[in-house]
């Protein structure tokens, strides 16, 4: 089952889109938008798989899905929390810097409490003032929960991921510096997320979802030109059960809480640091990574952050390379 919210208001219309995201319908009569839906899932959840199945037999009215008439499935959510879940990406950024990583990292994830107020959607523009602030992408996998008890086990945990999409975790890379001395974390460095036009269900995504991970590429292009296509199954230390516990240690999570995985980072197939695609290599889902390569193999980071005009694109496609959760196509506008 697919879902997205078209734009209307704050929360967003819920709707019901095909597998094909071609076609919705609109679900108001079950739930006015997809929190309601999640805070009433045991109700809501078997009327919208019914209205799903009657979407794909045309037996509902229905109309056109446009992906840019979508807002963010969630446009404001109670949560959204990123963790880092690709400890490749870390060790990497942490050794372009001549900083020893701890060895706990591989065993306890980091995870960072991002501002959840205002969700941008999918084709939403990346708004940034000052090309100063080192704006960059990051592509991600994301989980929504529904309401999860304080303490709960890795496995518990997978039992309560509701939906499934992608993010683009927007970071402003040359504030975070003077943030993180600060000691207490970010906040300007991290503005608004982008996600997906549609989140789906676990079941849906038939063997790409298996043990909490997604598997698959996820294919990033900058500029129309081939960035990154890291498969996030990969390389990917910690799964979204272990994220949500890690969460959910010292308090309950509520149902519409959103958990990211932290940037897609493969290494390459020697063991080594990525290469990029135009190399043979995988790419990179941010281009802090690629700079990272580069400072590592040749001092110094070429790569530029992303400048007014560019355009990003993210996107997961299924084996008949059909798009699985749509496109996040943002161009980066002055404010």
């Amino acid at each position: 089952m697919k879902l997205a919210s078209l734009k209307h208001g704050r929360d967003g219309r819920l709707v019901v889109v095909s597998n094909d995201l071609n076609w919705f319908t609109d679900a108001f009569l079950i739930a006015p938008t997809l929190q309601a839906a999640l805070d009433d899932w045991d109700r809501c959840e078997p009327q919208l798989r019914a209205l799903a199945e009657s979407l794909e037999h045309e037996a509902v009215p229905r109309g056109r899905f446009h992906e840019r008439d979508a807002a963010a499935p969630l446009p404001r959510a109670y949560q959204w929390a990123d963790g880092s879940a690709y400890v490749n990406h870390v060790a990497l950024v942490r050794q372009a810097r001549g900083a020893e990583m701890p060895e706990s990292f591989w065993t306890d994830p980091l995870m960072y409490q991002g501002g959840s107020d205002s969700m941008l959607g999918a084709r939403d523009p990346i708004p940034l003032k000052d090309e100063a602030w080192g704006c960059d992408l990051e592509a991600e996998i994301v989980v929504v929960t529904g309401d999860v008890p304080q303490g709960v086990t890795r496995e518990e945990a997978l039992g309560h991921i509701r939906l499934i999409g992608l993010v683009n975790d927007v970071s402003l890379r040359n504030l975070i510096p003077g943030e993180l001395a600060k000691g207490f974390g970010f906040v300007q460095s991290k503005p608004a997320s982008a996600l997906s036009p549609v989140f789906v269900t676990p079941d849906a995504l038939g063997d790409r979802w298996k043990d909490g991970k997604l598997n698959g590429e996820l294919t990033v292009t900058l500029n129309g030109q081939p960035f990154g296509k890291a498969d996030a199954g990969v390389d990917m230390t910690f799964c979204f059960g272990t994220l949500i516990a890690h969460l959910a240690k010292t308090r309950t999570l509520v149902a519409g809480s959103i958990i990211g995985s932290g940037t897609v980072s493969n290494r390459d197939s020697d063991g080594g640091p990525g290469k990029p695609v135009s190399d043979g290599g995988l790419g990179y889902s941010c281009i802090a990574e690629v700079r990272t390569v580069e400072t590592i193999l040749r001092g110094k980071a070429e790569t530029p952050f992303l400048k007014h005009g560019d355009t990003v694109r993210i996107e997961m496609l299924d084996d008949a390379r059909h798009t699985i959760f749509g496109a996040i196509e943002q161009v980066v506008e002055t404010v």
